[in-house]
């Protein structure tokens, strides 16, 4: 059964950085992305926050009674709601009511299919309901299932907070040791002079799509929010035979939850060592410049704001005007502009690349002792071997490699 949600867009008297009306679209893409049906929305402009409401008497009547006429089965706020203001309110709406956060943790939880993923929602989950335990309304007697009841949602009635600690202490744990593995990865690709290249963006810019281009990696894509929550990486081969591997992450997002940020550390470190970033721009949406913000922002909390950008404006085939993407060129970094759906100037985009990060590859033509076969390896694993020929006393090779390895067969 689809549930009927009520939108509560919230502006505050001290400012917003967005308009209200980008606000309840973002929100309404969120509340889509769970599968509710947005059946009304609520403006609430330029307030002053309301300690135990945080919005007016006034608005919370107007709300509870558009909740009791049109059947509301659940009402979300565009703002971050503390635990007695939500208990307050679920009391006189007398209907499970949510906050931004607690959506976006909803929708992480479906989309995880890993079991790190799963850990990571889980943690954050924890972390959001832990200081909302005490005395709550409605919500600890709500039924299984719709938006806020996924993952640790079910078992609230049972929760208690030292449970809850016990639970968050092995899963941090847990995860310290899937960040020490994926540390040890880390390291081995760096010892082999492997460069990485991170693909950042905002959620449904085509980073897996682009990803899937590039290197065939089967990623699921489809139009919505944060379909991508599980890292993957693979390898490609750039025209001058040198190996890099790239990495799809988590979508970013406006104001994207600082648990969600803490709990995908281990996950998002993988931005953080990468030698160069693909920041993926859906250039086709009307706020693409307030998106590409965002991600910065997001960059600059994870430390990776001073890393070498690819700017990557996607979904050109979406753009009616091509002359006004020229404009851009000199106000975004390395700005390539390409389309991940039909593959256009995938070719621009990887020289750009390989210009950035690609090494001054050699041609060697060397004979090496037959007990060398570790060099041989070598030149497969960092290089392009053009010819190998086996004698009776050596083995002769013509190959394409970094200088370094060049050195070592020299």
């Amino acid at each position: 059964m689809t549930e009927r949600a009520l939108l509560v867009i919230i502006t505050f008297r001290k400012g917003h950085d967005w308009p209200i009306k980008d606000i309840a679209d973002e929100l309404n893409s969120l509340v889509v992305s769970c599968g509710a049906e947005v059946i009304d929305i609520v403006l609430c402009k330029n307030i002053d926050p309301n300690p135990s409401s945080l919005i007016g008497e006034g608005k919370v009547k107007e709300i509870a009674e558009v909740c009791l006429n049109k059947d509301i089965d659940v009402v979300i706020f565009s703002e971050d709601l503390k635990g007695n203001q939500q208990r307050n309110l679920e009391e006189v709406f007398e209907t499970k009511t949510i906050d931004r956060t607690e959506l976006i943790l909803d929708i992480f939880a479906r989309r995880a299919v890993s079991q790190e993923g799963k850990m990571q929602v889980e943690l954050a989950q924890l972390e959001y309901l832990l200081p909302r335990l005490t005395g709550k309304g409605v919500e600890m007697s709500r039924p299984g299932g719709g938006i806020g009841t996924l993952g640790p949602g079910e078992t609230k009635l049972e929760a208690d907070r030292r449970r809850i600690n016990q639970r968050i202490s092995k899963l941090k744990h847990e995860l310290s040791e899937v960040a020490k593995s994926r540390k040890l990865k880390r390291k081995k690709r760096q010892d082999s002079k492997t460069p990485a290249i991170s693909l950042v963006g905002y959620t449904n810019a085509g980073k897996s799509t682009l990803l899937n281009l590039l290197t065939d990696a089967h990623q699921e894509t489809k139009d919505g929010l944060f379909t991508t929550l599980d890292p993957l990486s693979r390898q490609y081969i750039l025209p001058n035979q040198q190996k890099v591997i790239f990495s799809d992450t988590v979508g970013f997002m406006h104001r994207l939850p600082h648990k969600l940020i803490e709990a995908f550390k281990a996950t998002l470190e993988e931005v953080s060592e990468a030698d160069l970033l693909l920041h993926v721009v859906d250039v086709s949406h009307p706020k693409f410049r307030d998106y590409h913000e965002s991600v910065l922002e997001v960059l600059k909390e994870l430390g990776a704001d001073k890393k070498p950008v690819v700017t990557v404006f996607n979904k050109i085939d979406k753009v009616a005007d091509h002359h006004e993407l020229e404009n851009l060129t000199d106000s975004f970094e390395h700005a390539v502009f390409i389309s991940a759906k039909t593959g256009d100037n995938l070719g621009t985009l990887i020289l750009r690349i390989q210009d950035l990060i690609g090494e001054s590859l050699v041609e060697v033509s060397a004979d090496l002792p037959l007990n060398r076969m570790d060099l041989i390896n070598l030149i497969h694993k960092h290089g392009h071997m053009r010819s190998i020929e086996y004698l009776s006393d050596r083995i002769h090779v013509c190959a394409t490699v970094p200088p370094r390895i060049a050195d070592k067969l020299r």
